[in-house]
């Protein structure tokens, strides 16, 4: 621990006890904090009174972000579940222990020798743990083949993601929700369909073709791992766009149904796979085939771990962290979450499993001053609906981060409100969109069902920044609006 966060430490021990509204340094400045948010304390108990908030279980703490003093709290240590929220803990013990520039890696090796054209050995396509890897990738490790001399391949191409264990998800996941690209498989070998970086899942799209007949069905990248039921239908113009696409659980049978009417762009679905290493593989090999290079016909594609004696053909690193987690935080991305963890505990503990990377984010909550006692997490990305923590914790991380080398990359990842462009915005690009909001408020969302939470920092009227936590969960109603007039309250405040 460095001799500033043991010194944040110290502090947060002495000014932070929680259920206080405010911990004074003298009694001059209780007196002045007591008379200054007055106002906006008042404002806040008023929008309280909601029905919505009122049928929910709600907890809620507003800091000051220079000193971290409470200036209002409402159940401030309710233990509560931070659904994605979570993140903004991972995002921090990620940048923390790996650091802003760190970097995933990919390679292709082999255990044989090039000879007149022809691979001798295996081919492995090893990952560790990158989640950005597309099939524009692949393809350059295809190219480099070519100009290696290969045109063919006498052994296997076998996928290596033993770099990570094999445990592929995270507890707290439902079975309705494993079709989709929020709870895709993880593993240290996937691919990702586009530069959003949904890794582990396939871009599915169903679009109108001849009136009457089933609609014409797309998948990017082009792979064999999912089987493709089309019972959808074109229909006339003007008919009802019933178009439906899902993964049954436990297969990579995707079920296209429902009509299509002419004239309209159809829909379209992340749909996840159920083997990630398998998916990478068959993408490199068609790979592979594009660019002219055959596999023997005893050749198999079958996951493995590289042997020692194999030698690295070429490699690849991903963005630096501080780039990536942009995507990983505007975007609210669980597989990102999930494979930051994995490679936390993979580089401290040499174990890449959820167990050990969620021993890393306690370690680093515990370094910073947190309570352990009002922390529980079974993952990292907040999809489990057992994870809890306080408004009163969750602030008090946003308020110790403030001070680490990394800070701006950390706020920079954070979605603005109101900013349309999705890698600034990200998911407030559609909520609090007028002044004195917009742009004024930079905060992580969470949402799973009947619950709602926003986390950030928010500036005032006249300049001050506060630190804001609304978690909410058993709500009957969404309470999205009302944690909206909350934060813009405070954006509104002088």
């Amino acid at each position: 621990m460095t001799i500033l966060k043991k010194l944040l430490v110290s502090l947060v021990s002495v000014f932070m006890i929680s259920g206080a509204i405010f911990i004074p340094v003298t009694i001059d400045s209780s007196v002045e904090a007591a008379t200054s948010y007055t106002n906006l304390k008042n404002t806040i108990d008023n929008i309280m009174q909601d029905s919505r908030m009122r049928n929910a279980s709600t907890s809620v703490t507003i800091r000051k972000a220079t000193t971290g003093d409470v200036v209002y709290q409402y159940y401030a240590d309710k233990e509560i579940t931070p659904a994605s929220s979570l993140k903004l803990l991972t995002g921090a013990a990620a940048l923390d222990m790996l650091g802003e520039n760190y970097r995933f890696s990919t390679a292709v090796l082999t255990d044989g020798k090039v000879k007149n054209g022809t691979l001798n050995g295996n081919l492995y396509l090893r990952g560790q743990g990158d989640p950005t890897l597309l099939k524009t990738q692949v393809d350059n490790f295809a190219d480099g083949l070519v100009k290696q001399g290969v045109k063919r391949v006498s052994g296997n191409l076998i996928g290596d993601d033993t770099w990570f264990d094999s445990v592929r998800l995270s507890a707290g996941i439902l079975a309705e929700d494993e079709p989709y690209y929020y709870a895709a498989p993880i593993s240290a070998l996937t691919l990702s369909p586009n530069d959003d970086f949904d890794a582990g899942s396939v871009i599915v799209e169903a679009i109108p073709g001849v009136n009457g007949k089933a609609t014409k069905v797309t998948l990017t990248p082009i792979t064999s791992v999912l089987q493709v039921v089309n019972n959808s239908k074109t229909v006339p113009k003007g008919q009802k766009n019933t178009l439906k696409i899902t993964r049954q659980v436990g297969t990579n049978k995707v079920v296209v149904s429902g009509n299509s009417p002419i004239g309209t762009s159809g829909t379209k679905e992340w749909i996840s796979v159920t083997n990630p290493t398998l998916y990478a593989l068959d993408v490199f090999k068609k790979s592979l085939t594009e660019k002219g290079i055959t596999l023997a016909t005893s050749s198999k594609i079958v996951q493995g771990k590289t042997p020692e004696r194999a030698h690295v053909l070429m490699s690849r690193k991903s963005m630096p962290l501080k780039e990536l987690i942009i995507p990983f935080m505007k975007l609210s991305n669980n597989t990102h979450a999930e494979m930051l963890a994995k490679e936390m505990g993979k580089v401290k503990y040499g174990v890449g499993s959820w167990d050990a990377g969620l021993k890393v984010m306690r370690e680093y909550a515990d370094s910073i001053g947190l309570d352990s006692d009002h922390w529980n997490f079974e993952d990292a990305s907040g999809m489990s609906y057992s994870n809890k923590t306080t408004s009163n914790q969750l602030s008090q991380l946003l308020y110790v981060v403030r001070f680490e080398p990394w800070y701006n990359t950390y706020l920079k990842s954070l979605p603005i409100a109101g900013e349309s462009d999705r890698f600034i915005g990200g998911t407030l690009r559609n909520r609090l969109k007028m002044a004195p909001a917009k742009g004024n408020i930079i905060a992580k969302t969470g949402s799973l069902e009947n619950i709602k939470s926003l986390a950030g920092y928010a500036k005032t009227k006249d300049g001050e920044t506060l630190i804001f936590t609304i978690l909410t969960e058993n709500a009957k109603t969404s309470t999205i609006p009302v944690i909206d007039q909350i934060a813009t309250a405070i954006t509104n405040f002088k």
